[in-house]
């Protein structure tokens, strides 16, 4: 077979390592950047997607997901779980994996992992919906849970927002001073504080990012302030909510994918007809963003397969140009592309092994 042929036939294996080498060499000011550019500019061609829900299957303590989406060029899918107590297993909350396939031939051009993948667009999407819905001037975040993913979040509002004040609270003391440590390089101003409500207060924009599986009412409507932009991370599955429900009452709720948002986001806890804005038409300029400096905004972010797809074709065209992409042999290599049997090699010792018996 042709090299050409052979190297058609490989499918690129982007594993976390490769990942944290992209971040070494470029750095994460311009990694959060880059997967945010890619999303948007996905969401500027939402009507070239072939979109859907994700599929779960719940289990106990946990959930595993599967999100499927195409274009006219790619179909990718992104394996996803969230099992809360998988820290005491020495496993991350979040363990993901995705693929890249060729919708010409249905051939798998990429591997990816996607558990930090996952961590930096769903900061990106964060970030790229607070970039239309908060109020200019923020300088002053609240992070409330301080798990795997605040890291990201926290240095992707700083960043690209310009955040350079944080309040951050976690019931698990030693995660929101692990945060701290992480963050004690980036010049931000880091203060833990002793409650959700303390946290809150005087911050122009909010970040729930929490793990527990439960209707919680992590901020409830007394917290909220004229002016503040709500970036509700959290509640991302049935059952799984972060908000008191009259806060959403309070707020213009923009979302990404309606069908699924009702489902699985802070939507979940109001009537099917409550009112949304949608953050693909906010981004193509069909509707307005933040509207006036005293709105309330909400992003009931649950995240959406069509950031999967960004993510995977930043990580593959990046690990690509930097050579850290590597081939791998999903896809075997025939002789005769109709033969496939041949592939194993065992038509002798079938011959040899298992003698017909004669006719009568």
């Amino acid at each position: 077979m042709s090299k050409l042929t052979q190297l058609n036939l490989s499918t690129g294996l982007i594993r976390p390592q490769d990942v944290a080498h992209i971040v070494q060499r470029q750095g994460m000011k311009q990694t959060l950047e880059g997967v945010m550019n890619y999303i948007l500019s996905d969401y500027l061609r939402w009507d070239e997607f072939d979109k859907s829900a994700r599929v779960a299957k719940y289990v106990q303590d946990g959930v595993m997901e599967l999100m499927p989406i195409a274009d006219k060029q790619n179909y990718s899918f992104k394996y996803v779980n969230c099992h809360p107590h998988n820290p005491k297993e020495g496993l991350s909350t979040v363990l993901a994996f995705g693929a890249l396939v060729d919708n010409s031939t249905g051939k798998p051009d990429v591997i990816c992992e996607l558990t930090l993948s996952t961590a930096f667009r769903t900061a990106a999407m964060s970030a790229l919906a607070a970039k239309h819905l908060a109020r200019s001037n923020s300088r002053r975040m609240a992070l409330i849970g301080n798990g795997c993913q605040s890291e990201f979040q926290a240095l992707a509002f700083h960043y690209l927002l310009g955040i350079e004040e944080l309040s951050i609270y976690d019931i698990d003391r030693a995660a929101s001073q692990k945060l701290a440590d992480n963050l004690r390089h980036t010049g931000m101003t880091v203060e833990i504080a002793e409650s959700v409500a303390d946290a809150v207060r005087d911050a122009d924009i909010v970040t729930t990012v929490t793990a527990e599986y439960s209707r919680a009412h992590i901020l409830t409507p007394d917290m909220i302030r004229p002016g503040m932009h709500i970036n509700a991370v959290g509640g991302d599955c049935p059952g799984k909510t972060e908000l008191h429900p009259d806060i959403l009452s309070q707020a213009t709720v923009f979302v990404e994918f309606e069908p699924q948002t009702r489902v699985e986001g802070e939507l979940q806890n109001v009537s099917p007809d409550f009112p949304v804005q949608h953050l693909w038409q906010v981004f193509q300029g069909q509707t307005k963003g933040r509207e006036r400096e005293e709105q309330i905004t909400l992003f009931d972010s649950v995240g959406f397969a069509l950031e999967d797809f960004s993510v995977l074709v930043y990580m593959r065209d990046t690990a690509s140009k930097l050579g850290l992409m590597q081939p791998i042999s999903l896809v075997p290599d025939l002789a005769d592309p109709k033969d496939l049997f041949s592939y194993l090699g065992v038509g002798q010792i079938l011959r040899e092994a298992e003698p017909v018996a004669a006719l009568p």
